[in-house]
C-alpha cells in the first residue's frame, strides 16, 4: 500500500452509524497537536481492519478475535512522545495504548517515525525527521 507524503494524521475508529449518515471520530490528540483543524475539510481514507488475503481456509494465523499489533514494520507514522522508558527512549501510544518505543525521542515531540520491529505488545520505530 503507499501512503502519500501528504498524510497528516492516522489513527483507528469505528464508523458509527446516526441513521441518515454514518460518523467516524476524529481523536482529540489529532485537535491537539494541530494536526488536524476543527471547521476545515480533510480527505479521509478508510482502510479495512480484515485480512487482504485472498486465502480465507488459512488456520496458521492467530484467532479472528485475537487483537492484532496496529503497526507493520516498515511503515511510517508519525507519532508524539508521550513519556520516557527507563532506559531514556521515547514512549509513544497509539490505537488500543499499544507501545512504540522511539529511541532519541524526546516528551513533546512529533516525529515521523519508520516501524523496525514489532512485537505482540509494542514496536520499536526510528525517527526519520
Amino acid at each position: 500500500m503507499e501512503i502519500s507524503e501528504k498524510l497528516l494524521c492516522l489513527f483507528s475508529a469505528d464508523v458509527e452509524d446516526e441513521g441518515d449518515r454514518f460518523v467516524v471520530e476524529v481523536p482529540k490528540r489529532e485537535i491537539d497537536t494541530g494536526s488536524v483543524t476543527p471547521g476545515e475539510t480533510f480527505r479521509v481514507a478508510l482502510i479495512s481492519t480484515r485480512a487482504e488475503s485472498a486465502d480465507t481456509n488459512d488456520d496458521s494465523g492467530p484467532a479472528p478475535d485475537e487483537p492484532q499489533p496496529p503497526v507493520e514494520p516498515g511503515e511510517i507514522r508519525y507519532v508524539e512522545i508521550e513519556d520516557l522508558g527507563k532506559q531514556g527512549d521515547g514512549i509513544a501510544r497509539v490505537e488500543r495504548g499499544y507501545v512504540i518505543i522511539v529511541p532519541g525521542g524526546e516528551v513533546g515531540e512529533r516525529v515521523k517515525i519508520e516501524i523496525t520491529e514489532v512485537k505482540s505488545n509494542f514496536a520499536v520505530g526510528d525517527i526519520l525527521e
